[in-house]
């Protein structure tokens, strides 16, 4: 029974398509199915939305197409997904906790479409809501909610409107002003009678990308695409890359090739030299790496960002057991003296005039004990040596997206800005 019962389903579809034309393609391509007695409309992540034909006959074209987007949206968005990465049912208490994300992953969309012009039934979830500014993602919308650190007011999550099961009793959730269930597509926790079937992975995966790529034409033509929602279509169709799981794999590779290596040392002989008359054996000894971090403090860098970079150094280099093998080099056009520290409170950046990472290598490279990895942030506008210095491993972070591509016998890593500690945006 797809679709069958519910009425004005087509004036909803073509109002949608009409106000919200980059999103057309989702909002056709998700099957409708009526379910009478749910007190719903719901989705589950295979793109399938269940409506409750009595409820929707009480909104007007433009509330249940606004229903439909918002529905769609938390497909786009893979909010059952997300969910799942947070944690949302592990705990004690799953309903509560599928609640509160629900009305996280509403204010993630909501802020972006109701300004334009979705017309959602009842009292939509906004950030402000939950004590949030607007432009944040779900997972810290939860997060808001869970610390209790800000006060939470206004509607109970989901779209707004009475909410109840087949026998006609209230859910969980609506005595205090009605929670509609938007369902596992929005927190990724089955329900009970939820069937397999609806879109496979693959063809919901090209939906979602179909959909991006008309948001970016849109944009492009029109104009008028939500910020939110246009970089959304920015991140589905070039992802971004998590530079701190690259930093951390290059640091880990670069660390364990050496500290893996073992070679014979006369420092300490062998245990097996009292067995071996006069001949002295040496004895099997592995190396702790030392590593150094070379910064550009050229006039094109800021101090704030070398600080959050260096302190996500500090970090990977601390779950390494590294950090007081760490010493830094501050370099524009010179080198400044190396500074062994323990906290990226410590280190001090002085510079500001031109930029030669080459000079900042050498640098690492003379050093004694000499360093098995060096890592050189840097926004990339530098001169580099034609081969590194034999016998150290480069790792480079090019700080900003426009960064030129640092040189082919070094690890590179992009380290974007807005990825950094408070920068974190939809």
């Amino acid at each position: 029974m797809v679709g069958d019962g519910i009425e004005g389903l087509a004036a909803a579809r073509l109002w949608a398509a009409t106000r919200f034309p980059y999103l057309a393609t989702g909002v056709f391509g998700a099957q409708v199915i009526a379910d009478p007695g749910s007190g719903t409309v719901s989705v589950d992540e295979n793109w399938r939305m269940r409506a409750d034909p009595e409820l929707t006959a009480q909104w007007t074209p433009a509330q249940l197409g606004s229903v439909l987007v918002h529905h769609v949206c938390h497909l786009l968005r893979t909010h059952g997904e997300r969910a799942q990465a947070s944690g949302v049912g592990a705990g004690a208490d799953r309903a509560r906790d599928a609640r509160d994300w629900i009305r996280a992953a509403d204010a993630e969309i909501n802020d972006d479409l109701v300004p334009a012009g979705l017309d959602l039934p009842g009292s939509p979830v906004l950030p402000r809501d939950l004590g949030a500014e607007d432009g944040l993602l779900a997972e810290q919308y939860y997060a808001a909610i869970r610390d209790g650190r800000r006060p939470v007011q206004g509607p109970e999550g989901g779209l707004g409107g009475g909410t109840r099961d087949r026998s006609g009793r209230e859910k969980p959730g609506d005595e205090a002003g009605g929670w509609l269930d938007c369902g596992s597509g929005a927190d990724g926790v089955p329900r009970p009678g939820q069937e397999p079937g609806g879109l496979p992975d693959w063809q919901a995966d090209l939906l979602r990308r179909q959909v991006a790529q008309d948001v970016i034409s849109h944009a492009k033509l029109a104009g008028n695409v939500p910020a939110g929602m246009l970089r959304w279509a920015e991140e589905v169709l070039s992802p971004r890359v998590n530079w701190r799981k690259v930093l951390a794999a290059e640091l880990r590779r670069a660390v364990f090739e050496v500290s893996g290596a073992v070679d014979y040392s006369y420092r300490r002989p062998s245990r097996r030299s009292a067995v071996a008359g006069n001949v002295v054996l040496p004895a099997l000894r592995r190396p702790v790496p030392e590593v150094a971090v070379v910064c550009d403090t050229s006039g094109s860098m800021t101090e704030a960002l070398l600080a959050m970079v260096l302190a996500e150094v500090e970090g990977l280099l601390q779950a390494l057991g590294l950090a007081r093998q760490v010493r830094v080099l501050a370099c524009d056009y010179a080198v400044a003296p190396a500074q062994r520290v323990s906290s990226a409170r410590q280190v001090q950046l002085v510079g500001g005039g031109g930029t030669n990472m080459g000079a900042g290598i050498e640098a690492a490279a003379a050093l004694r004990p000499r360093p098995a990895v060096t890592v050189v942030l840097t926004d990339g506008y530098t001169p580099w040596p034609p081969a590194p210095p034999k016998g150290m491993r480069i790792v480079v972070g090019l700080l900003g997206p426009r960064a030129p591509d640092a040189p082919v016998w070094a690890r590179a890593v992009r380290v974007e800005p807005d990825d950094l500690p408070g920068g974190l945006r939809k």
